[in-house]
């Protein structure tokens, strides 16, 4: 707080801070507004019971706009998936990967249109799918079916489509001023909003269920007090890094001598961050989804084997998340890559040789922090599911680890970006 009263004082940061602050409540602004053919109200109950499926997830991220089928309904899911997606490819595909190593600005900026196309390709997929989940509507558990579209036909499939599919595009390019003209990535900030704006209604929740007798006093103040220990272990955790220590050999080019000093090769504890939680979540609550859209099989063994307060779906979560931690540490970190730069550079790791010594010094450092990672990201985010299995009145409380970690990273980045931008303008208050 204090850092940011200070970077208030200053003009030209306190004017990036209005304009985001504008950008995010025409964002708020546009969740509020439905898209046309759509019986809100229905669609709300309908939503109550995908809670524990990846619509429920989605809906969490989206700040319940999902839920009541807003212009802003598909959040920036597409563009999300979008950046993986040409991410991951950058790797198999030599020419990608050449664009976007060695394409410099005008690589960059390729790289950046091909993301953006993609987007509204992954937004149309998905509004047609969103589209065909309101046409065929859903049946209760008495039977009754329930119709989400208040009148059928072509027209009304290219304007829900059309709308969803226009809202992820505005939403891409409110992200990209954000990050261009305001402080932090426009894009962390929108999803950071979304998260937050479903945090006072749990709270009220929270409240009523205290005054209505449903659950204890001491029960909710457990609960604030454990989210509040969530982040701080997740702000140590952010925050920590191994160093591995680096020696430049002194190297003599004419009269100069180059080299000799000692720094470091920082590697963040946990290098993946949130991705893993959501992959893992996205496929462990997919045979859920997959059932509740048959009606024969909601009452199946599957829909119970895989119910989220279930032992066989918080072990299938913990592996899931263990796994893609692995696999997103591997493609963020090459450590063959690392170990040839360091000996193009002359610099060395002390007591092991350039070249396969110090990769295979590297990868073995690398599997450790992973697993410390890995156990990390399984514990924030399985506390949520211990909690709400020993307390079902708090089993779909929003602010659960995928949340926290989303919010406290962003949080984190900004006010870092901010603290550089104050450096920059020789701000002595600040320094000291």
């Amino acid at each position: 707080m204090q850092s940011i009263r200070n970077a208030w004082k200053i003009e030209d940061i306190r004017k990036k801070f209005i304009f985001m602050c504008f950008i995010l409540l025409l964002y708020r602004l546009g969740n509020a507004v439905p898209v046309p053919y759509v019986n809100t109200t229905e669609l709300t109950s309908f939503f109550q019971s995908m809670r524990n499926t990846v619509l429920g997830l989605y809906n969490v991220m989206s700040g319940s706009a999902f839920s009541q089928a807003t212009i802003f309904a598909m959040s920036i899911q597409p563009y999300i998936n979008a950046s993986i997606i040409i991410q991951l490819l950058a790797i198999a595909i030599p020419a990608l990967e050449r664009l976007q190593k060695e394409g410099g600005e005008e690589g960059k900026q390729k790289m950046e249109r091909i993301t953006r196309y993609s987007t509204l390709a992954i937004a149309l997929i998905q509004g047609y799918g969103y589209y065909l989940l309101l046409s065929n509507g859903y049946t209760d558990a008495y039977g009754t079916q329930h119709e989400l579209l208040t009148q059928g036909g072509a027209w009304t499939a290219v304007v829900i489509v059309a709308t969803f599919t226009a809202g992820s595009c505005l939403l891409m390019w409110m992200g990209e001023q954000i990050t261009e003209f305001g402080l932090g990535n426009g894009i962390s900030m929108i999803l950071f909003v979304s998260i937050i704006s479903r945090f006072p209604n749990e709270l009220i929740s929270m409240v009523q269920n205290v005054i209505y007798g449903t659950a204890a006093w001491w029960s909710q103040l457990l609960l604030l007090i454990g989210a509040l220990l969530l982040v701080v272990l997740i702000v140590i955790v952010t925050d920590s890094e191994r160093r591995i220590p680096v020696q430049y050999a002194k190297r003599v080019v004419g009269r100069k001598m180059y080299g000799g000093q000692s720094t470091h090769l920082p590697l963040k504890l946990n290098m993946s961050g949130v991705m893993p939680i959501i992959f893992a979540q996205s496929i462990a609550s997919l045979p859920a989804t997959v059932a509740s859209f048959v009606p024969a099989w909601r009452e199946g063994w599957l829909v119970k084997a895989f119910d989220t307060n279930t032992v066989v779906y918080m072990a299938v979560y913990f592996l899931l998340i263990v796994f893609f931690s692995y696999f997103y540490s591997t493609v963020q970190f090459n450590p063959i890559e690392v170990s040839n730069n360091l000996k193009k550079n002359g610099g060395f790791i002390p007591g092991f040789r350039p070249g396969k010594p110090t990769s295979e010094h590297l990868q073995k450092v690398l599997s450790k922090i992973t697993l410390f990672g890995a156990v990390y990201l399984g514990i924030i985010a399985l506390a949520p599911l211990i909690v709400g299995a020993i307390m079902p009145s708090q089993a779909g409380i929003s602010f659960g680890g995928t949340s926290i970690i989303i919010v406290v990273g962003v949080a984190l980045e900004t006010v870092r970006q901010v603290e550089a931008q104050m450096l920059m303008c020789h701000y002595k208050g600040f320094l000291e």
